[in-house]
């Protein structure tokens, strides 16, 4: 039954704060559904439920996000931050291959601190101001994929490629600290049982993931821009 709520509330409150055109609404009604489970599971020290549970959580949004930027663009850049700014971004780097993406020497230090900010906010919040976080890049990062599809004249590409892999290593790696890092502050508030044997494992896990973001970005990101100008822009990709 809890698996059903989640699926249903999920995409239905997502919708409800996308129309909303306010934009720090969106991820706290998004995350509702989601965290009074995740404590539950932690509090039946069901680990590898809550991060499944969460992993789906995060796939929800990202579909919802997406079909609703193929179908209503105009609301998504009134109610995701950052949502209109980064798809404009990517869109110049897929265009001319040039950008922060496929540069090392910018993207770091982008990635080291929102994982800093991650795990800080995990650590002081019991997860919750952190999953707020997570909502809020996975927002952005989908209404870019949804508008990607809306444009692309070989949509099927766009289906494979827009989001990288490593991009999707790294909301696993997120997903996995988000629910391991709660459990010290919710354990102090009495509200879950927390031992850090096992966790070790879990949170290796989220490392490997994280070295294997960058390490496949740095070395795929310049030829996946060439995918994708040549599915959105093929004319100009032959050029």
């Amino acid at each position: 039954m809890s698996w059903l709520v989640l699926l249903i509330a999920t995409p239905l409150l997502t919708l409800l704060g996308y129309f909303l055109r306010l934009p720090w609404l969106l991820p706290v009604l998004q995350i509702l559904p989601a965290y009074p489970l995740m404590v539950r599971d932690l509090k039946q020290e069901r680990l590898a439920v809550a991060v499944g549970r969460m992993l789906l959580w995060a796939a929800l949004i990202g579909t919802t996000v997406e079909v609703l930027a193929v179908y209503a663009p105009g609301p998504g850049e009134a109610s995701i931050i950052h949502g209109k700014e980064y798809r404009d971004e990517m869109l110049a780097w897929i265009r001319t291959g040039t950008g922060k993406e496929s540069s090392p020497g910018l993207f770091l230090p982008e990635h080291a601190f929102h994982l800093a900010l991650f795990v800080l906010l995990s650590w002081v919040s019991g997860s919750l101001l952190s999953l707020l976080l997570g909502a809020a890049l996975m927002n952005y990062m989908s209404f870019y994929v949804g508008c990607l599809l809306s444009i692309a004249r070989t949509p099927s590409v766009v289906l494979r490629c827009g989001w990288p892999p490593w991009a999707l290593l790294r909301v696993a790696a997120f997903v996995i600290l988000g629910v391991v890092l709660a459990g010290p502050v919710l354990q102090r508030l009495k509200w879950v049982p927390f031992r850090w044997e096992g966790k070790k494992a879990w949170i290796a896990a989220a490392g490997v993931s994280l070295l294997l973001d960058v390490i496949l970005k740095a070395l795929l990101a310049p030829h996946w821009s060439e995918v994708l100008r040549a599915a959105l822009f093929p004319l100009s990709a032959r050029l």
